[in-house]
C-alpha cells in the first residue's frame, strides 16, 4: 500500500512538473520577440543625384499596373541635389497622397521631396486582400532604399513617418547614420486596444493566428474615407508592424540609435496609438545620450488618429502642419 502511495505521489509530481514545465515553454514563447536579429541595416546609398533620380526611376517602372494614379511615388524636385531633402513615409492602409501637400510646403521651401508607397499599400482596390502579405522584412528593405536614395537628392537628410511610417522611420534612424533627422509621429509600438504587458504576447499570437481582416470603423465599412486608402486592416501585417517595433526597442536597449537627431511626437488625444511605449523607446534612446527631442499636441485639440491626411474629416492641419514645420525646421 505505502509503494502505490509513493508511485502515485511520483505520478502527481511529474505531472505538475510537466503542466509547470509546458506553462513555462509556452510564456517564453510568447514573450519573446520572433525572429528580429535579422532585421537591421543594410546600406547602399548612392553617389550622386543622377544615380537618385535612377533608382526612382526603377522604382517607379517596379510599381504594381493596378495602383490608384495618387498612390504612386511622388518626387518633387528641384532637378538638382539641394542642402536638404525630406523622406515623407505614410501610415499602413494609406499612401504617399497622404503627405502630398505636407511635402509641397517643403518643396516650396527648397527641399527635394520624396515620397513612396510602402508595400503593399496604394492599389486601387481598395478591399485587395494582398495588404496582409506585408512583412516587417519589406519595411526594412524599404526604408533602406528611401534613405540610400536620399544621400544623392539632399546634404542633409530628413525622414518623417507617421503611424506604420513611424515605426519604419523609427527603425531607420536606429541603425542609419546618414540621417540627420528622424521624425516618428504617432509610431506604431503597440495598440491602445492592447494592454501595454501584453503587447509582445499579443503580437506572437496574431503572427501564429490565421489572418483576418476588421473594418477600420464597422459602422461605415468600405464607405470609409478617403478614396485612396483600405477601409480594412489585416491583423497579420498590424502585428508585423509590431514586430519591426519590437527589433526598434530591444536594438535601443543596447545601443545608441545611429541617426544624429530624432523627433518623436505623440498625440495625447489619439485613439489608437499606445503612447507608453513610445515613450519607452524614446528613454532607452536617451539613456544613450542621444539627441532626442519630444512634442506632443495637447489631448484639448482633440485630433484623430491621422493628423496628417487633410482630406479627414476631423483634420486641423492648420495647427498642426505650422508646428509640425517649425519642430523640423528649428
Amino acid at each position: 500500500m505505502l509503494r502505490e502511495k509513493l508511485i502515485g505521489g511520483i505520478r502527481r509530481w511529474r505531472f505538475v512538473l510537466l503542466i509547470v514545465s509546458l506553462v513555462f515553454v509556452a510564456v517564453f514563447i510568447l514573450w519573446t520577440p520572433w525572429n528580429i536579429a535579422h532585421l537591421t541595416s543594410h546600406p547602399q546609398p548612392v553617389q550622386s543625384y543622377a544615380e537618385a533620380v535612377q533608382r526612382i526611376k526603377a522604382l517607379r517602372a517596379a510599381e504594381a499596373p493596378d495602383m490608384n494614379p495618387v498612390c504612386r511615388l511622388q518626387f518633387m524636385t528641384h532637378d538638382q541635389q539641394v542642402k536638404r531633402v525630406i523622406v515623407l513615409v505614410h501610415g499602413y492602409t494609406t499612401c504617399p497622397q497622404q503627405f502630398h501637400e505636407f511635402g509641397q510646403r517643403f518643396y516650396d521651401m527648397g527641399y527635394n521631396v520624396l515620397l513612396a508607397p510602402l508595400p503593399h499599400q496604394g492599389l486601387a482596390d481598395r478591399m485587395t486582400e494582398e495588404q496582409a502579405q506585408l512583412k516587417a522584412e519589406e519595411l526594412v528593405t524599404y526604408a533602406d532604399e528611401m534613405v540610400d536614395i536620399a544621400q544623392g537628392l539632399g546634404k542633409q537628410v530628413v525622414m518623417v513617418g507617421f503611424s506604420g511610417g513611424g515605426v519604419t522611420t523609427a527603425w531607420a534612424a536606429q541603425y542609419r547614420n546618414d540621417i540627420d533627422l528622424a521624425v516618428i509621429i504617432s509610431p506604431t509600438f503597440g495598440y491602445k486596444k492592447i494592454p501595454t504587458p501584453l503587447t509582445l504576447p499579443a503580437a506572437n499570437l496574431y503572427l501564429a493566428l490565421p489572418n483576418s481582416f476588421q473594418w477600420w470603423d464597422p459602422s461605415r465599412q468600405d464607405d470609409m474615407g478617403p478614396a485612396y486608402a483600405y477601409p480594412r486592416y489585416a491583423t497579420r501585417a498590424l502585428a508585423e508592424l509590431l514586430r519591426l517595433g519590437f527589433a526598434v526597442q530591444f536594438a535601443a536597449q543596447r545601443e545608441p540609435p545611429a541617426a544624429h537627431s530624432i523627433l518623436a511626437v505623440t498625440n495625447a488625444n489619439d485613439p489608437d496609438i499606445n503612447n507608453v511605449l513610445t515613450a519607452a523607446v524614446v528613454k532607452a534612446w536617451r539613456g544613450h545620450n542621444a539627441r532626442v527631442r519630444t512634442y506632443e499636441f495637447e489631448a484639448a485639440l482633440r485630433l484623430g488618429h491621422d493628423l496628417i491626411d487633410p482630406t479627414k474629416p476631423d483634420q486641423r492641419i492648420d495647427i498642426v502642419y505650422p508646428r509640425l514645420i517649425n519642430l523640423i525646421t528649428q
